[in-house]
């Protein structure tokens, strides 16, 4: 590594670290969930916010910004060619807080060197960074060949309307990556199978059933409201029982995760499911629909379905049941999984129809296929080389189950900052999850592994 760069890139980190601190603080502040249209926001008007919020960091900076119609934005460094860029690209929108918090989720608080909040990890943290690296390179007044963009997004946790509209109206990036996952570099996204499971209108003794924030998040909690007499209950593990009106409000307490990494996690609606079925609590309709998803709920590597399966690029195929509600009488279960190539969409319906059989309706199914990019090419090679010159490692590009931009793009990879070696705190939560955690250290470095990463990208010929 050149080392005057290397003295330069640490001593901006070291004089900045605080305002960058501060600038994530105020992108967390801000609730950017996805919320119903308004005029001028076309993801709600918390979205909004966080959008405007980050144009106006970047502004300060020095940076020259552009609002692509309140869909997306992005701050920018001019560059030679005019006719092609090169691109970071990072999200404000965040799930829903969930439950289970220590402490608001929206203000931001360090504890023994880590961020908790709100988008601390995903994706307001990263967001800042790379705002700091095209800070970076405009103050050292570095010649650009190629114009760097800092892509913001608002949409990526539901639908990327964002990316959508931004791609539909403005030329793509010859290269793009995202610091929206995990370090090395990510080549390669398992396709993505989504849909919900319905019941017919049952009329029987489950007058309640919720749980789940987000369809692709494990939820920790759920609860249905049954007609019945708690007496006649029994206790079971991980299930609370409390009177309410006419019957009695079962409770599971489970533990969240990510959809694409169900390791670990404990659904809480399997746990209501469970119940229900285990103590009678349903009538005929019921008990079909419950058997149906139980189904779902059996194995997060999609066995009870009869749809398991797994390469060698990518690993095992997972599913989750992310939300369940009543509408229109109707139970609702979302689904969401994550697959290989060695299965489709197509299958993964066909699979999960016979399983259910007549207990539960599948609809509203949407698939996203998987997409990989070889490892050889020439932006990863300098993204994984910048990787490990940084940290004197010696890793490789991997694939995962998350989804990010980087399949929506011609040319484009996930790029850290997470590490999946780190351990969280006992304080600390998982992305998605409760008391959300990013280490202030790990966040520094790959601020400075994407500032050196965009130099080397600059001397690509694309």
């Amino acid at each position: 590594m050149d080392q005057a760069l290397n003295q330069k890139i640490d001593a901006f980190i070291a004089a900045n670290k605080e305002q960058l601190l501060k600038d994530i603080a105020a992108l967390v502040a801000i609730n950017s969930v996805e919320t119903a249209p308004e005029e001028g926001a076309p993801f709600g008007p918390g979205a909004r916010a966080a959008l405007d919020k980050t144009l106006e960091l970047a502004a300060g900076m020095g940076l020259a910004t552009h609002n692509c119609e309140n869909y997306m934005g992005y701050a920018e460094l001019a560059g030679a060619d005019p006719e092609k860029y090169l691109a970071t690209i990072c999200h404000v929108d965040v799930v829903p807080e969930g439950n289970g918090w220590s402490a608001d989720p929206f203000k931001m608080r360090i504890q023994d060197n880590w961020l908790l909040g709100r988008g601390v990890a995903d994706d307001k943290g990263p967001m800042v960074a790379t705002l700091y690296a095209l800070k970076f390179l405009k103050e050292e007044g570095v010649s650009l060949k190629y114009p760097i963009r800092a892509l913001i997004g608002d949409n990526e946790e539901t639908g990327m309307g964002d990316v959508e509209y931004y791609l539909k109206h403005y030329t793509a990036p010859v290269f793009c990556f995202t610091p929206d996952a995990e370090f090395p570099v990510c080549n390669g996204e398992k396709g993505q199978f989504r849909g919900k499971l319905v019941s017919p209108v049952c009329n029987g003794v489950i007058k309640e059933f919720e749980g789940g924030v987000a369809n692709n998040a494990v939820p920790d909690r759920a609860s249905a409201l049954v007609e019945t007499d708690i007496t006649k209950l029994k206790n079971a593990p991980n299930i609370t029982l409390e009177p309410e009106g006419n019957g009695v409000r079962i409770r599971g307490w489970g533990k969240s995760g990510h959809a694409a990494m169900p390791a670990g996690t404990v659904n809480a609606i399997g746990l209501v499911m469970d119940y229900l079925l285990d103590n009678g609590l349903c009538n005929e309709a019921e008990r079909a629909y419950l058997e149906a998803v139980k189904k779902l709920h059996s194995s997060t590597a999609g066995e009870g379905l009869g749809i398991a399966c797994a390469d060698g690029p990518f690993g095992p195929l997972t599913i989750i049941g992310g939300r369940i509600y009543m509408e229109d009488g109707r139970m609702v279960q979302t689904m969401d999984s994550r697959f290989p190539t060695c299965t489709n969409g197509e299958k993964i319906a066909e699979g999960i129809r016979a399983a259910i059989g007549t207990g539960a309706e599948l609809v509203d199914a949407k698939t996203e296929e998987p997409f990989y990019i070889e490892a050889d090419t020439p932006a990863i090679k300098a993204c994984i080389e910048t990787y490990n010159e940084v940290t004197g490692e010696n890793a490789t590009p991997f694939t995962m189950g998350g989804g990010t931009y980087a399949r929506h793009f011609p040319y484009a990879v996930s790029f850290g900052p997470e590490h999946n070696d780190m351990v969280l705190p006992e304080f600390g939560g998982p992305m998605h999850g409760a008391n959300e955690a990013a280490p202030i250290d790990k966040l520094l470095e790959a601020l400075k592994i994407y500032i050196i990463a965009l130099l080397r990208l600059e001397e690509i010929d694309f």
